[in-house]
């Protein structure tokens, strides 16, 4: 009989810089979880792998949000995007406004 051994992916280690939350994962998958950040508001903001120097932090909406479903904080206040900075580059997470829609009997 042949045995072939099953490799488990790494443990990933991460943290929040707004907040206390820590999280772990094992996923081999490229991955970033997200949680909701006392630090922004309730905003649901992504980890920052361990170890690494980034700073996370949510934009205001800018424009005129008028009827438009939009995300907002615990506040109140509409939010467009969380953006993470990191000595690599940004990434940024859009909260796009939500679509509406009807129909009419005609």
């Amino acid at each position: 009989m042949l045995h072939i051994p099953l490799l488990r992916p790494s443990k990933h280690r991460w943290y929040c810089p707004n907040c206390d939350q820590t999280h772990v994962t094992q996923e081999a998958l490229p991955h970033i979880p997200f949680h909701p950040c006392a630090g922004l508001r309730g905003l649901s903001a992504p980890f920052v792998p361990a170890g690494t120097k980034a700073k996370v932090e949510a934009r205001e909406r800018d424009d005129y949000v008028g009827r438009e479903i939009v995300q907002t904080d615990d506040a109140g206040r509409p939010v467009m995007s969380i953006i993470t900075t990191r000595d690599e580059g940004q990434d940024c997470a859009v909260l796009a406004p939500m679509a509406r829609g009807s129909a009419t009997d005609d």
